[in-house]
């Protein structure tokens, strides 16, 4: 068989490549959660008018207090990958990314370079972007304040900018630098909508970062840059308190179970974030073909062939069908 090098969530062109399959597919290929908040608990959606700003407004500052942050210092986006790449044209700097990243930190400059904090030489920082993911995806690795603090100090001081993807940071609030936000500090945050929430077809993000450098962002993304849609259900679920620390705590819950399937089959899960683990192995690429025969796609990676990650199954079935699929029946 020909190697699959398709990015996370591509399920149908995974029924084109393996064939449907006797049983429904299941996409474990993302971080995504599998049960999403309920949109039918958002307010009707005027799909005729254009987004208006009240909503912004009220969309931000469900989004700001869930954040810890002042609303002045957030800036909602079609998504933070949208956000990640507008980056390039708002702060100055070649962005040094994590030798094991997101491939939108790989893409968003041409001059970037991996960097690995406490190994590398720390000068080569003087002047450029760190960009971060915490948790990093794909090992679900984490750095925790002391580091990070550490870095934005240095980062500071060089007039560099420390640039953190908190995308999975719902999932573990505690980790999440928006408490350091400040205008004399060169830290920008990107948090996203759809993965903690489960609905990443809202497209739904933020930036979080100095004032002057928010209102950068909003000039470069112009009038109503986020669907009505994504401001009635992004506030709706920022607002539902219940549902958010119910979430959590449930998110952690599932992890615990997952970790505990996959170490009885050998194998030794890898990450903090509780959406998704990383199995380090030489049979990588045979998982992958095992899982794919029961019609579940996980996630493979060009860059090391020894590394897949699964995401969280969404039930019992689900986790059932995974063990089979890791047993090869």
């Amino acid at each position: 068989m020909t190697r699959w090098t398709h990015h996370g969530g591509k399920l149908n062109e995974a029924r084109r490549w393996f064939g449907e399959g006797r049983d429904p597919w299941i996409d474990l290929s993302t971080g995504i959660n599998p049960l999403g908040w309920p949109v039918e608990k958002a307010p009707a959606i005027d799909w005729r008018g254009l987004p208006g700003d009240a909503l912004l407004a009220e969309l931000e500052q469900n989004a700001a207090r869930h954040f810890s942050v002042d609303p002045a210092h957030l800036c909602a986006l079609p998504g933070s990958e949208a956000g990640l790449r507008l980056l390039r044209g708002i702060i100055a700097g070649n962005v040094l990314h994590g030798a094991a990243c997101y491939r939108t930190h790989r893409d968003i400059h041409p001059d970037g370079r991996a960097f690995i904090p406490g190994v590398d030489d720390p000068a080569l920082l003087d002047g450029n972007i760190l960009l971060i993911a915490n948790p990093n995806n794909p090992d679900g690795g984490l750095l925790d304040k002391v580091q990070l603090n550490a870095l934005l100090e240095r980062q500071t001081s060089s007039d560099g900018w420390l640039v953190l993807d908190e995308a999975f940071a719902d999932c573990l609030p505690d980790i999440s630098m928006a408490d350091r936000i400040a205008d004399d500090r060169r830290l920008l945050i990107f948090r996203s909508f759809g993965k903690f929430f489960g609905l990443a077809g809202i497209r739904l993000g933020f930036v979080i970062g100095p004032r002057a450098t928010i209102a950068r962002f909003r000039e470069r993304l112009g009038s109503w840059p986020v669907s009505t849609a994504a401001l009635v259900i992004g506030a709706a679920a920022y607002a539902d308190r219940d549902w958010i620390t119910t979430t959590q705590a449930r998110l952690i819950e599932q992890a615990a179970t997952l970790d505990g399937l996959l170490h009885a089959h050998g194998l030794s899960p890898q990450g903090a974030c509780p959406l998704f683990r990383l199995i380090v192995t030489d049979v990588a690429t045979t998982l992958f073909a095992r899982c794919a025969r029961h019609a579940i796609l996980t996630r493979p990676f060009d860059e090391n062939a020894g590394w897949l990650r699964i995401g969280l199954p969404a039930d019992a079935a689900a986790l059932a069908r995974l063990d089979r699929a890791l047993e090869g029946g």
